[in-house]
């Protein structure tokens, strides 16, 4: 779950950031399973979304906005998760498709590192699911949402302990099979000039690589990473127990068990692609959100 709370300027599209966080709350625990959200995963998210309304109004946010992605619109019971929700904010759930949500993360991901030229991909690791956006100079080409989530990943590939050679290859054996055969030609095929990560594998991994002590937006934004320093965290990544991880700068506790599948998905991205390194976006989809704001558009 992502907070975002921005003073936008006037007459432009700009804006000031006051509050911005996120907290790992596993929405989609089980999901894949079960084909529900679980009580116990709706009354986390539940809690730090109200929380996060809360706080927007505290600090003087004259207009919110919920958006739900991946586990809220493939769920049984998304609907009655997003009418509780509804009622115990007061404010209206948007919940989005896969596409929509791949204009959105382009439009964030613009928003913070500019216009892209040629042929670009970025790719977003989520809890239930990874989304593909091809674009070409700057304009949105396709987009897939892959049920291809760190959440499911970790309860398939449960890594509580250190994670050795042969069950690493296998975690990423089974997503480089899912994206051989589900992800559509035209983005399996592309050579793109720039690859792009973000959320919050991508962006903690190159906090790791920056060695930062706490996490620091600016110095995640546009840092390049490449084939050969995700190799080293995932190694170092790896040879540590559950615990080790959470104690790590810069790595959520709630992440600990997700970060190891993530890391598969970005080395299996960079096999297909054919890429020996990506750029870093901080920005997202909640950052598209608001330029949509910004423009009057939402």
């Amino acid at each position: 779950m992502r907070l975002l709370v921005a003073d936008i300027a006037p007459d432009t599209p700009r804006w000031h950031v006051v509050v911005a966080e996120q907290r790992v709350t596993r929405l989609g625990e089980g999901f894949r399973s079960t084909g529900v959200l679980g009580d116990a995963a709706v009354a986390r998210t539940a809690a730090t979304v109200t929380d996060y309304v809360s706080r927007a109004r505290t600090v003087g946010a004259a207009r919110i906005v919920i958006v739900a992605t991946s586990a809220v619109r493939d769920a049984l019971n998304g609907s009655a998760f997003v009418q509780a929700l509804e009622r115990a904010t007061g404010v209206g759930v948007r919940v989005i498709s896969g596409e929509e949500e791949a204009r959105l993360t382009l439009a964030g991901i613009m928003a913070g590192l500019g216009p892209l030229a040629d042929v670009a991909v970025a790719f977003d690791i989520g809890g239930g699911s990874t989304e593909y956006i091809l674009a070409r100079d700057g304009a949105l080409v396709t987009a897939v949402s892959l049920r291809l989530g760190v959440v499911a990943l970790a309860e398939r590939f449960p890594s509580a302990g250190a994670v050795d050679a042969p069950r690493y290859a296998a975690l990423c054996q089974a997503v480089r099979d899912q994206l051989t055969r589900e992800l559509p030609p035209d983005i399996a095929s592309a050579r793109p000039r720039t690859l792009i990560g973000t959320a919050g594998t991508v962006t903690t991994l190159a906090a790791l690589d920056l060695g930062l002590a706490d996490y620091d937006p600016e110095r995640v934004q546009g840092h390049t990473l490449t084939r050969a320093a995700i190799g080293a965290q995932r190694r170092r990544l790896s040879s540590l127990d559950l615990a080790a991880r959470a104690a790590l700068p810069c790595l959520e506790p709630g992440r600990a068990d997700l970060i190891v599948p993530g890391v598969a998905i970005v080395e299996a991205t960079l096999d297909l692609l054919q890429s020996d390194r990506l750029v870093v976006s901080d920005w997202s989809l909640r950052e598209g959100i608001l330029a949509d704001i910004a423009r009057g558009q939402v």
